[in-house]
């Protein structure tokens, strides 16, 4: 069920990745799912798609909450307070969009997810990464309104 997830951990163990460009990977990797279900809103397959999407938004963020609570994680307070806030809002929509499945409400989470994987990896030093982030998540090909999002 997990088995792209799985091969991309094991993929990014090998690579040069770091914390922050896997978050930004995974953050995108996320927008573009959701992306997807708002493409193809009346698709067959909409209600596995969207609930598949909404899964893994909510293992991201659950991730992110776990990490940012733990009492030796090093950003400052304030970032983690601010993050934090951000994934309980998120928490809240994908709910929404669970018991109310609406393509408009997507939006918000895509948003997010791409500005906070934008400023992951504006603040990675790394330009390898970036290059081998598609390699280890490879993403789908980006429609003209995706391709305006800073990614």
């Amino acid at each position: 069920m997990y088995a792209l997830q799985l091969e991309a951990y094991r993929t990014s163990q090998n690579s040069v990745l770091s914390g922050r460009g896997i978050e930004a990977a995974a953050l995108t990797r996320c927008a573009f799912l959701l992306l997807e279900c708002q493409k193809n809103w009346d698709a067959r397959d909409r209600d596995e798609k969207l609930a598949e999407a909404l899964r893994a938004n909510q293992i991201v963020w659950s991730i992110f909450q776990s990490e940012l609570t733990k009492k030796d994680n090093p950003l400052p307070q304030e970032i983690k307070e601010n993050i934090l806030t951000l994934s309980l809002f998120i928490d809240k929509r994908i709910l929404e969009v669970m018991t109310n499945p609406v393509p408009e409400k997507l939006k918000t989470i895509v948003d997010i997810n791409l500005n906070l994987a934008a400023g992951l990896r504006s603040t990675s030093s790394n330009n390898d990464e970036q290059r081998t982030v598609a390699k280890v998540l490879p993403m789908p090909k980006r429609t003209p309104v995706e391709q305006s999002y800073r990614i």
